[in-house]
């Protein structure tokens, strides 16, 4: 028997689903090459980066208390403004997550008064109280910043129409979601972006346009700064850290934007000074260093996913053959026991909790109950393999992540083997 077959099967994948894994892989070749690409050519812009900023040792010792002179941590922002072509960054383990990064950006570069204007419909669930969409504490509401949101056309191409109706005099700030988050809808390439940058700037140049650029990021040669974004924002645990970021998120962007967004996260008079960065930045500094491939295995990954299930009739956002804008797969299962017995099968690929039933549950932020698969060695981090969705109609699940294309590879051949075992793929 091939050794690498009778693994498979070691690990609960049976000849059947092996052999047609296999058959699709040798029809990815040329594909997988090109992704390859990408990831060499961001690899050296990484290295480019880091070199250019005369990265040393001493950049990885940090500090603690206030934190003041890091030189790891200013060294680590030039670096990041670098990669993403903007005029200066804020990178800190003490933002939480994306959504963190995102409310920080809003809160910090708008005032009461002023409206926020989404080009790209519904923004993602855990906004919608950052906004105050859902009422919450602290929402922009509360501080009198009111909401508009210009939605997209059926196609799920940008409305321009909408767009340039909806800007209006008060519009400070304008924000966009690379990613289609849990929607049905294409995420958008950096091309796209910089299309809708210039319209509308052309509109109201001092508008600020935020682009959350979560998934995203080294998916392309080219970043949204790179086509005119005031500030690009995205979280650690997701593509840039590499998998081996413990914590944080990122801010990229024109000075004052990144100014503003300090004097929040820190306070006033303080700002990008103070913030010790308590042993994290090997993790950091090393986990960009792998982003370009780490993201390139997790680009596979979806890829590989989006032909097997196409292959069994169900519907995937984006299809197989599409090209990519971000690492996220979207598969319609049309059932809560498909979506379960997915998920199920991703967390019994994972090197870390492989023994744990995920289980659905009300989670913070989301109006229905939502399901999670990751079994990760950083808690929550979606670019490790992992799986969710929220139990509700179509009953879409969203997968991402897998710091190797093997494990990536693997993780969907269990999850397909578990719906199999549970007798909701016959064939």
């Amino acid at each position: 028997m091939d050794t690498l077959q009778s693994m498979y099967e070691s690990l609960g994948i049976s000849p059947k689903v092996y052999a047609v894994g296999e058959e699709i892989c040798r029809q990815l070749k040329e594909r997988f090459a090109r992704i390859d690409e990408i990831a060499q050519f961001n690899q050296l812009k990484v290295l480019k980066a880091m070199q250019d900023n005369q990265v040393g040792e001493a950049c990885l010792l940090g500090t603690t208390g206030y934190g003041y002179s890091d030189l790891g941590r200013e060294t680590l922002e030039k670096v990041y403004a670098r990669i993403f072509h903007t005029e200066d960054a804020l990178v800190r383990p003490q933002i939480t997550c994306g959504t963190h990064a995102l409310a920080l950006a809003l809160m910090s570069n708008m005032r009461p008064g002023d409206e926020l204007l989404s080009v790209s419909g519904k923004p993602y669930d855990t906004l919608e109280e950052v906004i105050g969409i859902r009422p919450s504490k602290g929402s922009l509401a509360e501080y009198g910043i009111t909401y508009r949101q210009a939605d997209l056309k059926e196609d799920g191409t940008f409305d321009l129409d909408a767009i340039k109706a909806a800007i209006r005099p008060e519009t400070r700030m304008i924000t966009l979601q690379r990613s289609k988050g849990y929607q049905t809808r294409p995420s958008f390439h950096v091309s796209e972006i910089g299309e809708i940058i210039a319209f509308c700037k052309k509109i109201k140049p001092d508008v600020i346009i935020m682009v959350d650029n979560c998934y995203g990021e080294f998916t392309d040669y080219i970043e949204p700064g790179d086509v005119g974004a005031d500030l690009v924002v995205g979280s650690l645990i997701k593509n840039p850290g590499g998998g081996l970021a413990p914590i944080g998120g990122y801010l990229a962007g024109t000075r004052e934007c990144v100014e503003n967004a300090a004097y929040r996260l820190t306070s006033p008079g303080l700002g990008k000074e103070v913030g010790a960065t308590l042993g994290t930045l090997p993790s950091l500094y090393q986990g960009l260093f792998l982003a370009p491939t780490v993201t390139a295995s997790a680009l596979k990954s979806a890829i590989f996913a989006a032909h097997l299930y196409e292959r069994f009739g169900y519907s995937c956002y984006p299809s197989a053959d599409t090209p990519r804008a971000d690492i996220i797969q979207s598969i319609t299962l049309g059932s809560a026991d498909a979506l379960i017995a997915f998920c199920k099968g991703i967390q019994s690929a994972a090197p870390v909790d492989s023994f744990v039933v995920p289980e659905p549950w009300d989670m913070p932020g989301y109006d229905s109950q939502v399901i999670m698969a990751a079994g990760a060695f950083v808690s929550g981090s979606s670019i490790e393999l992992s799986a969710d969705g929220p139990l509700k109609e179509p009953y879409n699940v969203y997968f991402q992540g897998g710091l190797t294309w093997p494990h990536g590879k693997f993780g969907i051949l269990k999850s397909f083997q578990s719906m199999v075992d549970s007798g909701l793929i016959l064939w």
